[in-house]
């Protein structure tokens, strides 16, 4: 059985939905007990879409097969594509664009204070916001700006290959990419581009699980978390944000989704004082016993 005997309750599937309770049950129960995300009742649909090309690879017709394969427990690959397919890895280039033009402001405050900012992006999906940020920062290079350090981590191994790859669609390419950063940075072949070598090098990809691993070693200037938490359990968010806290340098600053924020959430941040949008630790014990936000 791989649903944890303390999996959350979850309620009925939407009206019209394909998808039975249990069903519903067993794949949240699951995805949650994996990667902390939870699969809302009124988004059951993105069961059916999600799965439909997995199990047509797998040969089954049906949910239900799909479902006894996974109580089954003895083919673990199955159970690792299911959590992949669920996953929610909406990302598209420079989203929210007035964000990166906040976050080179950051790094540049760091770098002022003396070493080589970092940057770790939590829940990077496909890639498209680390290599968004390694454009920006690799341009600011050429005129003589430091390069900082940008790491990249996702729960998905399937995203994570993806990644590396550095090769995108031309629908993903058309989502948010100016055109002038396409002939500088992509090699286009096939309907596809990838990501020229100058620019991939610049950013280290790892998996990395939020809600089960400790964070990255060393302390970085700014995390960007952006559109995971709303997918989590408060308490699974509570853990996340300590993870940050954990994290980040005690002047670092922590981005989160346009939908998102720490107001309500968590006592370990606060809204930054000098970035709108961003957010600074609080004045608040961190796991380590380090005060947040102190220098």
């Amino acid at each position: 059985m791989i649903a944890p005997s303390g999996a959350a309750a979850v309620r009925p599937p939407a009206a019209g939905s394909t998808v039975s309770p249990a069903t519903l049950q067993m794949f949240s129960a699951l995805l949650e007990a994996r990667t902390g995300q939870r699969i809302a009742s009124y988004r059951s649909w993105r069961i059916d879409t999600a799965l439909k090309s997995l199990m047509r690879d797998r040969g089954l017709g049906t949910l239900d097969q799909l479902v006894a394969l996974l109580r089954d427990g003895r083919d673990r690959p199955l159970a690792d594509e299911v959590v992949d397919a669920l996953l929610n890895q909406e990302t598209s280039f420079f989203r929210d664009a007035p964000i990166f033009d906040l976050v080179v402001e950051a790094v540049a405050a760091a770098e002022r204070r003396g070493h080589r900012a970092r940057i770790w992006c939590a829940g990077c999906a496909t890639g498209q916001e680390p290599q968004s940020l390694a454009m920006l920062f690799a341009e600011r290079a050429e005129a003589g700006a430091p390069m900082p350090e940008i790491l990249a981590t996702d729960v998905s191994d399937l995203a994570l290959a993806r990644a590396r790859a550095g090769r995108y669609t031309q629908f993903e390419i058309q989502r948010g990419l100016p055109i002038r950063q396409l002939m500088r940075w992509f090699d286009g072949e096939g309907g596809e581009w990838t990501i020229k070598p100058d620019l991939a090098r610049r950013v280290m990809f790892r998996q990395h699980n939020l809600v089960a691993d400790r964070p990255p070693a060393g302390a970085f200037d700014v995390i960007l978390c952006r559109n995971v938490l709303l997918y989590l359990s408060p308490e699974t968010k509570q853990a996340v944000f300590r993870t940050f806290a954990d994290a980040l340098r005690a002047d670092g600053l922590l981005v989160l989704g346009a939908g998102e924020t720490v107001i309500g959430q968590t006592q370990l941040f606060q809204p930054s004082r000098t970035l709108r949008g961003f957010y600074e630790r609080s004045a608040v014990p961190t796991s380590d016993g380090d005060i947040a936000g102190a220098s």
